[in-house]
């Protein structure tokens, strides 16, 4: 069984499935020079005049992995997934800023130039931790956040990524993509045994983005801003008052083997007013495994929740009201 608190709850035990007896809509893709760098993304629902909603991937991944998704969605609501810089089609300079605020202003940016401003962002693993920082440097600017198997909530993480931040972790992931079709074939079949859920197709998905050097190195540039031997250094929860007043999703599979369940527990438990789903069972990526869920769970949380109306004002209140000065030193 999930865990949904809230409005959420409710409809679903009336049986109400928005998404239900609507068919699906178009998927596109477009690509835009910002800022230099070309950045694709992928757009669903362009013209139904619904609220925006926008889905953020995780580290070596790509709008691609809300492709189930964005034709469900996207039946009431203008969806847009962007690839990242240094992800799946967009640009991947060398000497790119790959820090959460600088993904943070680039999702922005690319909504200005499209002519949107205010949008619900959900964020997967990697996604998550940009969602926040969104939140938090755009606050005017955000009507909801969703956090999806999200990172930042915690410190503990799978060991192969914290294996990533070592030296030569380039030359291992060029290793890595370098296996044979058949072999890493074998090797996804074994995995499955051990990951739950989609895990795998994850899995198997970011083997293939090792291909490209420009992808291995905004991973490796990524991972090592985000992440220690120790952990994650992704530090969200000492910020997640800010939240607080802001329509929150939480969204976790019960048997995550990438980031613990309990980190999206903890911050339901910080923001009591958050809706919580865990999918029981489900791995890292629930938006894959279980799409049409996840793309009824996401239009029924647009849908049913009121909009935040930040300001650099109401910004700065919540800032005062969680602050004190420090007294002198004698």
């Amino acid at each position: 069984m999930s865990a949904s608190t809230g409005a959420a709850a409710r409809t679903r035990r009336n049986g109400t499935r928005p998404t239900s007896g609507v068919a699906a809509v178009p998927v596109t893709r477009r690509d835009i020079v910002l800022h230099g760098n070309v950045v694709s993304f992928l757009e669903a629902g362009a013209t139904s005049g619904g609220p925006v909603v926008v889905l953020l991937h995780g580290l070596a991944s790509s709008a691609l992995t809300w492709e189930a998704v964005l034709p469900l969605l996207g039946r009431h609501c203008h969806v847009i997934a962007p690839d990242l810089l240094g992800h799946g089609r967009s640009a991947k300079p060398g000497s790119g800023d790959y820090s959460l605020g600088a993904y943070a202003a680039e999702v922005r940016d690319l909504l200005l130039v499209l002519g949107l401003d205010r949008a619900t962002v959900i964020g997967h693993s990697f996604g998550g931790g940009v969602a926040m920082q969104y939140a938090h440097q755009f606050p005017e600017l955000v009507e909801r956040v969703g956090l999806v198997s999200s990172g930042g909530l915690g410190s503990d993480v799978t060991p192969a990524l914290r294996a990533a931040t070592l030296p030569g972790a380039n030359t291992v992931l060029r290793a890595v993509s370098a296996i044979t079709p058949a072999w890493l074939g074998r090797l996804g079949h074994r995995l499955a045994r051990l990951l739950p859920g989609a895990d795998v197709d994850g899995v198997l998905s970011a083997f293939d983005t090792f291909a490209d050097s420009g992808a291995r190195g905004a991973f490796v540039h990524t991972v090592r801003g985000s992440l220690d031997g120790a952990g994650q250094r992704l530090a969200g929860t000492d910020r997640l008052y800010l939240l607080d007043r802001i329509p929150v999703l939480l969204v976790g599979g019960s048997r995550d083997p990438v980031i613990p369940v309990e980190h999206t527990r903890a911050a339901h438990v910080a923001l009591p007013d958050s809706r919580l789903e865990i999918f029981d069972g489900g791995g890292h990526f629930p938006h894959i495994e279980r799409a049409r869920r996840f793309a009824d769970l996401v239009e029924e949380f647009v849908t049913t929740t009121t909009p935040a109306r930040a300001d650099l004002e109401t910004l700065r209140r919540r800032l005062r009201e969680a602050s004190h000065e420090v007294p002198a030193a004698d």
